[in-house]
């Protein structure tokens, strides 16, 4: 018979890849509350097509995203903060679990929020456009008949984050954002 562990039970967390959720079907690590060392789920990479993740976001996610304006990207920032926001009890709860106080929770969690708000007002000082213009155009040739001017573009291509320990939620939306 297959061993048993006391963990067999527990919740095994979920991963968005590719557009859907993968459910944890394989036991991983098993993540512990930082003052009770009570187990209270299991997270694991396993079964996860990183190629397939990387190509994903080359050929959707990038795409989308370098579509849309300053005005856009600005707008969907701030509908993610206040969504979150109106459920930061539940990351206070997560984050006692770290060993934070509420204090450090509210650095965390709130400073992240805050953050992206931050970000989200952005847009009001640049276009409505995909693109922005870098300080004026430039002639070119002895009649002017042609001019060159500097474009700030989305960068094409994958962004991998390594979010720190010492501000989960902060760090993450920051890199969002």
């Amino acid at each position: 018979s297959p061993e048993k562990t006391p963990f067999r039970h527990m919740r095994k967390l979920g991963n968005y890849v590719c557009g859907a959720w993968m459910e944890g079907e394989v036991d991983g690590q098993v993540l512990t509350d930082a003052s009770t060392g009570q187990p209270l789920a299991m997270a694991t990479t396993a079964g996860i097509d990183m190629g397939a993740a990387v190509r994903h976001a080359r050929s959707k996610g990038n795409p989308a995203l370098r579509r849309m304006t300053f005005h856009e990207r600005g707008r969907m920032l701030r509908a993610l903060a206040l969504y979150l926001s109106e459920r930061k009890e539940r990351y206070y709860d997560v984050s006692m679990h770290t060993g934070a106080t509420r204090a450090d929770g509210w650095i965390d969690i709130e400073g992240g929020f805050g953050n992206l708000f931050s970000y989200a007002s952005l847009r009001r000082r640049l276009p409505d456009e995909p693109f922005c213009t870098d300080g004026d155009a430039h002639p070119l040739g002895r009649n002017r008949t042609f001019a060159a001017q500097h474009l700030l573009i989305p960068r094409e291509g994958v962004a991998i984050h390594i979010n720190a320990f010492n501000f989960p939620v902060w760090g993450l939306l920051e890199k969002f954002a």
